[in-house]
């Protein structure tokens, strides 16, 4: 039995296609293709899903990441703390605006350290970038606490986090400003690559207008030199037409994950499953667990067609792009043993009983 990881093929079928030519078809008769209505209302929508006031959709995550830091005002030796086990987008994006990283370790859910954020603060640190990794979610209450006590910003990378909830709250929405991905394996995706920035300042989000469209106030004049950073309306019809089944999505991401869980935990030792604090609501953008023998597991699976991922098996710090500020082996414990041991486990929405059954049998059998 075939499990896949890429859910993509299913995503896309011929129902949920149908109305989206048919809104592609609408778009093209209208020419609007730079900005415009189509991508004006997915913003409209996304700001009233996410409980965000201003919504601004980039062309990617990235993007929606540097827009965001920019728009914070960060910028050249500035420095910026965020943990070392996260996607490159996340530092790239602090050295694309000229500040530096500072790493921080994670923790047993592969959340930030809040405790190791207080040990690295200096007068040249200007920000938080926690990470919603993996689609759950890191202690942002207690991140904004430091913060303010500090006087620093929160920036979040809800990359992975659309249709989490921390308490009733989305993730993007503790901080000044909050980025998300629509890369094809987030939870809300398009065909393509897509991003959003969130904020509830006003000055801010005129600012990133302007800056995501050039700098450009009319077409024959600028207030300062921005760049292109703005979505394609056909994207946004894609991203319209997924947050409709969002929820959905969610909802049964978060019952296959929950079946996972209740098998594994008997697998302890050879796995273990993170904690999953009470109202607290993931995306599973990735499903991870800590296994024993994990890379002889990988390959078990793999010649039983179940296909895993390794969500990454070198932490940022380790990484060549990293030398330069100065990191080495052992400083971040715990992201690295991780590494080491971290298994991501298909739990999309288009898995059925009998694979989901498939996957925890064959978990049982190589540990056996």
């Amino acid at each position: 039995m075939k499990v896949p990881y890429n859910y993509l093929p299913f995503e896309f079928n011929n129902k949920s296609t149908k109305s989206i030519f048919n809104e592609w078809k609408k778009l093209i008769k209208t020419s609007d293709f730079t900005l415009g209505s189509f991508v004006k209302q997915f913003e409209e929508k996304f700001a009233k899903y996410i409980g965000g006031k201003y919504c601004i959709a980039t062309n990617n995550g990235t993007d929606a990441l540097i827009l965001s830091l920019k728009a914070a005002g960060i910028s050249k030796d500035d420095e910026v703390i965020t943990v070392t086990n996260s996607f490159y987008a996340t530092t790239g994006a602090i050295v694309a605006v000229g500040a530096k990283p500072i790493f921080v370790d994670c923790d047993e859910r592969y959340q930030i350290n809040v405790e190791e954020i207080k040990k690295v603060f200096t007068k040249k640190t200007k920000a938080i970038l926690p990470v919603h990794w993996g689609g759950a979610s890191p202690n942002m209450e207690a991140i904004n606490k430091i913060a303010k006590r500090r006087g620093l910003i929160v920036i979040e990378d809800a990359c992975m986090g659309i249709g989490a909830k921390i308490h009733g709250k989305s993730p993007g929405t503790f901080g000044l400003v909050g980025a998300y991905s629509m890369h094809p394996l987030k939870s809300l995706n398009v065909m393509g690559d897509g991003g959003m920035v969130v904020t509830n300042n006003q000055s801010i989000y005129k600012w990133m207008l302007k800056y995501r469209n050039h700098g450009m106030v009319d077409r024959d004049n600028i207030d300062f030199w921005g760049v292109n950073y703005r979505i394609q309306p056909l994207q946004a019809i894609v991203a319209m037409d997924c947050l409709k089944r969002l929820d959905k999505v969610i909802k049964i991401r978060n019952k296959n994950a929950k079946f996972y869980d209740s098998h594994l935990k008997n697998l302890k030792p050879f796995i273990e499953i993170p904690k999953r604090p009470k109202g607290y609501m993931e995306t599973y953008a990735l499903y991870m667990v800590l296994c024993k023998k994990r890379d002889q597991l990988q390959e078990f699976l793999k010649k039983n067609k179940i296909e895993c991922k390794v969500h990454y098996p070198i932490p940022l710090h380790l990484q060549k792009a990293s030398k330069q500020y100065g990191y080495r082996k052992g400083m971040f414990p715990i992201a690295e043993d991780q590494a080491k041991k971290l298994l991501t486990i298909p739990v999309h929405q288009f898995l059925n009983q009998r694979q989901l059954n498939y996957v925890i049998n064959c978990i049982k059998k190589f540990y056996n």
